[in-house]
């Protein structure tokens, strides 16, 4: 038995693991870098010790580091969260080592598990069915060349050593299968120190089904149902719901006996989660076998009623887990979104900076650990936003309604492609598979609305009104928009999205106008916030919330989010930035640069590319033309707004 926990990890994470180890009683050490000293999971624990600067290799990922603070605080066990060193059998062994309990399953199934081809080995001898494909130690091009075509096209390249969909890529023709292999490695090698690989076929618009299981040290493994992961972008998840709509109790009887299968062959304990392709003709092949607790596991303890926090402890402690497999019961439906600081419109690439806003919906389950800025040197993920309902349906209609009370502004995020999404047909019917972006015809940019205008309008309108009634004496509620020539007019440029508009409200009284150069709304204010409002635009009544960083002006809308730029006050400030002029899009480091003066390029076309927030993203030129200048080199750092390449047009 212990009494004290340390999480080696932080945000949403680390919090949700102290608030179970809380309610059984245990004091919470939590750990942070320089860069997270704010942040919420540092205030809400007990105890807590820096770990180093903000790059997680110097912090999260420095093992010596975390068990320096384990000493120093007194920590008696060390739960690792996901993610960074959750599935590194050395650290398991380290804290083993050091007369600390590891709350996760055995340093040697990490290891097992964490190798996917000697996984895919181990699994496929237990008797759980695997995809065809080549797992051998020849990693040379040749040998994973002759493998390929032996498979056939299409395959995955994926890294051995790798999840989370790094060192990830689909190959659809075998002439592009060189440029996916080199690419692979690299960021195979860079998100997990290894760049061997292994090759699988490609099972194409299948859906993404993963079992959860819990195993203690008695011989008890059981399962917990499935969800269902198939909504991905980059080959992450950002929808999951438990149960899947395409299982019935025979197939999920047959899958849960898989997993449980898979679990024993690794000799597991604790929690973890055995996933599968499941085609379109009912069959299913073994994918991975995560050896940590699921970023989607609330769904799961929505549907079972269980803490599987709380299980995990428990089991760490050395008790037996006091459930058998028929005791498992699903109740409903549960329906979980990854809120992620991307920009949807531009491929889903990480955007970081400063929050101007934060306000959670009430009703539902909101597991974040969002504090005053999103780092470029932690994962995106902001929060999970989780709905239950007795159907799929009610859960459907809740998490959408919840999505539209949600507001996180500043850095770009993913919640109106969220409820797009969610209100697609394809989804509704519960026949998402992993090819949904391609499928679903969800615009991630759809363009702006004369309405969304006209709320650009009346929110830029309300802050200039306020900060109009904060520079007053006194403020006569009668007097307000009153003028004696008649109504009193208010005018701005607003820009977005490469279009720029002259905006005018005119009031009268409580009365508004919004014109917006090609249509008219009739407006009135209902209830006016420090951080938003509730009004009326013509007849639709809508709740918007609102904030502004410098020349931005930022709103959380029901259906989208939207960053207005004030034309006027930047055009006085003086625009920097030229047409030519390529920019780092975030915080990163510069991989390769593959731009060079005099080099011509067309539109399109790769010039960079930067690794930032765990992840490899591509520069790629706006407009054909000639590289002019390089700015930066290969290995360098960049923050977001650095000038990369600069290119004439011809």
């Amino acid at each position: 038995m212990f009494d004290s926990i340390l999480v080696a990890n932080r945000g949403e994470i680390a919090l949700r693991v102290m608030r179970a180890a809380r309610s059984l009683g245990l004091r919470c050490i939590a750990v942070h870098s320089d860069e997270d000293a704010d942040a919420p999971h540092v205030a809400f624990a007990d105890d807590a010790a820096c770990i180093g600067p903000a790059p997680a290799a110097q912090s999260y990922l420095n093992a010596e580091a975390i068990l320096r603070a384990a000493r120093r605080t007194g920590a008696q066990a060390i739960h690792p969260g996901y993610g960074f060193l959750s599935e590194n059998a050395d650290f398991a062994r380290a804290v083993e080592a050091a007369g600390l309990v590891f709350v996760g399953p055995p340093p040697e199934a990490i290891a097992l598990m964490g190798d996917k081809a000697a996984a895919r080995r181990r699994v496929a001898e237990a008797g759980v069915p695997c995809l065809p494909g080549y797992d051998g130690p020849d990693q040379s091009d040749a040998r994973l060349i002759a493998e390929a075509r032996a498979i056939g096209a299409p395959l995955m390249v994926k890294a051995a050593a790798g999840g989370g969909g790094r060192g990830m890529r689909l190959v659809r023709e075998l002439d592009a299968l060189p440029d996916a292999l080199a690419r692979a490695r690299a960021e195979a090698l860079a998100a997990f120190g290894s760049d061997a690989l292994i090759l699988e076929r490609a099972a194409l618009g299948a859906r993404h089904v993963e079992i959860q299981i819990m195993a203690d040290a008695h011989g008890a493994t059981i399962h917990l149902g499935e969800r269902d992961c198939s909504v991905q972008r980059r080959h992450q998840k950002l929808i999951e719901e438990a149960p899947s709509p395409a299982l019935d109790p025979e197939l999920r009887a047959r899958m849960g006996a898989a997993a449980t299968a898979a679990a024993r062959a690794a000799g597991y304990r604790g929690a973890g989660t055995v996933e599968f392709l499941l085609d379109r003709g009912g069959d299913f092949f073994f994918l991975e076998m995560n050896t940590r607790l699921q970023v989607e596991h609330p769904v799961t303890e929505a549907v079972c009623g269980l803490d599987l926090v709380a299980l995990q402890i428990r089991v760490a402690q050395g008790a037996p887990l006091g459930l058998a497999q028929e005791d498992v019961r699903l109740n409903g439906h549960a329906i979980e979104v990854r809120l992620c600081a991307e920009d949807p419109a531009a491929g889903f690439l990480p955007s970081t900076g400063p929050v101007a806003l934060w306000r959670a919906p009430e009703g539902v389950r909101v597991d974040h650990g969002v504090g005053p800025r999103i780092s470029a040197h932690y994962d995106s993920m902001a929060a999970k936003i989780i709905a239950h309902g007795p159907d799929r349906e009610t859960a459907r209609r809740r998490l959408i309604a919840a999505l539209e009370r949600t507001a996180l502004l500043g850095p770009a995020t993913n919640r109106g492609f969220l409820i797009a999404a969610l209100r697609a047909p394809l989804f509704a019917q519960g026949a998402a598979t992993t090819a949904f972006l391609d499928e679903a015809g969800v615009d991630p940019a759809p363009p702006l609305s004369e309405e969304d205008w006209a709320l650009g309008a009346l929110a830029a309108f309300l802050r200039g009104r306020r900060a109009s009634r904060a520079a007053m004496v006194s403020d006569p509620a009668g007097l307000e928009n009153w003028s004696s020539a008649g109504a009193a007019a208010w005018t701005a440029r607003l820009r977005a999205a490469e279009a720029e508009r002259a905006l005018r409200v005119s009031a009268r009284g409580a009365a508004l106008r919004v014109e917006t150069g090609a249509a008219a709304f009739a407006a009135r204010i209902e209830r006016d916030e420090p951080d938003g409002a509730t009004l009326r635009l013509d007849e639709r009544r809508v709740r918007m919330f609102h904030a502004a960083q410098g020349d931005a002006l930022l709103l959380a809308l029901p259906w989208r989010d939207l960053r207005f730029t004030r034309a006027d006050r930047a055009a006085a400030a003086g625009d920097q930035a030229g047409p030519g002029l390529v920019r780092a899009p975030m915080h990163g480091v510069l991989t390769d640069m593959a731009a060079e003066p005099g080099l011509e390029v067309a539109q399109g076309q790769r010039l960079a590319t930067l690794e930032a927030m765990k992840m490899q993203h591509d520069i790629r030129a706006p407009a054909a033309g000639r590289v002019k200048a390089v700015h930066a080199q290969a290995g360098a750092q960049v923050a977001a707004g650095d000038p990369l390449v600069e290119i004439e047009e011809p």
